[in-house]
């Protein structure tokens, strides 16, 4: 009975419902099906489902990054980067990279660093003579970075469905991070040597380093100030979260004075909007863990991977597939609220650590948001860069081809995302 559950979501989708409704009403109408439960109780599962106090960080750390390109504060932290590596061939790529790997520290989710930093990057490099393609795919490829680098919105997603460690999953988003940077920089290394792209040219000296640093060291403060609060139970989640839109608006308002009252309403209103789309997505989630729960659907499929002798190589070579080709169809948010509660007591169950899979499932689905048809950052890059979707999709298939050997690597060789959580915690 539970195919007609996923029949009806696949069935919405493809009528192009959002991605709430086709959840939503695939729910409600299954359960309505069974004929085991009346309408009272689905509306006190939708309830449920956002009846977690760490989903209150989600909005403040959207709202960060979003006040942080307001005031301007990512175009100086670009500037500080341009410092350091626009002197490569190919200096604005790597500077993309840099940038991003910053941000992520701030906002936690792709979608965001894209829209900030490409906003800011994409003209400077089409002036400096980067094809638009090459542009648009590396900035698109770097933002994945942002929902790894702690803090991460999704690895919330993950720690309010799961109740693994939000520390440990932060935590272990470091390495994996770091190992995206390096590779996503050795491919512009060698495309920028091919293709002869130009060095960024800018004045190096102490009183211009001074200069840079000192526009930039608040904003440089604020991942550590997350990653510290967090990890150390300085303070929990939310309150970092909230502690971190003051600092933000303090230093902007008289440190950088670069922020207008307009900026701020701004910022807040299209938090609120992309909050309340979030949050109706969790809402309808706890119908679909209600569903879960009752079907017994985590108990059969632990059933029916054991009668198939699956070993951990095996279950995560599969489950690896089973992500990406879900990644390309249909969003990474469902995928993972939906899937996760149900694979991980199996992964457990094979001795593959929570935080581990929890990580790996994030990195996987977050490459999805690089993957035609509907990969997000394909579509926000398109439109900055004003180049054909099809033009974009085979400029950033190297990178993606990148991201999924880190993938890979992360995969079966656990330490890269254990060592920092098990030598801190």
């Amino acid at each position: 009975m539970i195919v007609i559950l996923f029949l009806l979501l696949f069935l919405f989708f493809g009528f192009g419902f959002s991605i709430w409704m086709s959840m939503g009403l695939s729910g409600v109408i299954y359960t309505l099906i069974q004929g085991q439960v009346s309408l009272k109780t689905i509306a006190s599962n939708l309830v449920q489902g956002i009846d977690s106090p760490t989903l209150v960080a989600i909005p403040f750390f959207i709202l960060a990054g979003d006040l942080m390109n307001r005031s301007g504060i990512t175009k100086k932290l670009a500037d500080f980067a341009a410092y350091f590596v626009g002197g490569f061939k190919g200096g604005m790529a790597y500077v993309a990279v840099v940038v991003n790997f910053i941000m992520a520290g701030v906002s936690g989710s792709a979608v965001a660093d894209a829209t900030a930093v490409s906003s800011i990057l994409l003209p400077t490099m089409e002036e400096q003579g980067y094809d638009k393609p090459f542009a648009a795919s590396i900035n698109a490829a770097a933002a994945v970075i942002g929902p790894i680098i702690p803090p991460s919105i999704p690895m919330i997603y993950i720690a309010v469905i799961s109740n693994i460690s939000i520390g440990k999953l932060f935590l272990g988003g470091i390495g994996p991070g770091i190992l995206m940077a390096l590779f996503l920089a050795a491919s512009i290394f060698i495309v920028s040597r091919k293709r002869n792209y130009p060095v960024h040219k800018i004045k190096k000296s102490w009183p211009e380093f001074f200069s840079l640093l000192k526009d930039t060291f608040f904003a440089l403060l604020t991942p550590i100030i997350i990653i510290l609060g967090v990890v150390f139970g300085v303070v929990t989640l939310v309150e970092v979260a909230a502690l971190v839109i003051l600092y933000i608006l303090v230093i902007s308002i008289f440190v950088y004075k670069s922020i207008t009252l307009k900026d701020i309403f701004a910022a807040f209103k299209h938090t609120a909007i992309f909050s309340a789309s979030i949050m109706i997505i969790f809402a309808v989630v706890g119908v679909y863990q209600y569903i879960v729960v009752q079907d017994q659907l985590g108990e059969k499929l632990q059933m029916f991977l054991a009668s198939m002798h699956f070993s951990k190589t095996a279950f995560l070579i599969a489950v690896n597939v089973f992500y990406i080709f879900m990644g390309c169809i249909i969003d990474a948010v469902p995928v993972m609220l939906i899937f996760f509660p149900v694979l991980l007591p199996v992964a457990m169950s094979l001795g593959i650590d929570p935080t581990h899979f929890g990580v790996i499932t994030v990195f996987n689905l977050m490459i999805g948001l690089l993957t035609p048809p509907v990969g997000a950052l394909l579509f926000i890059e398109t439109k900055i860069a004003n180049i054909p979707f099809g033009q974009l999709v085979r400029a950033s298939m190297p990178y993606t081809i990148v991201l999924f050997i880190v993938l890979f690597i992360c995969t079966f060789v656990p330490e890269i995302v254990m060592f920092i959580p098990n030598l801190v915690l």
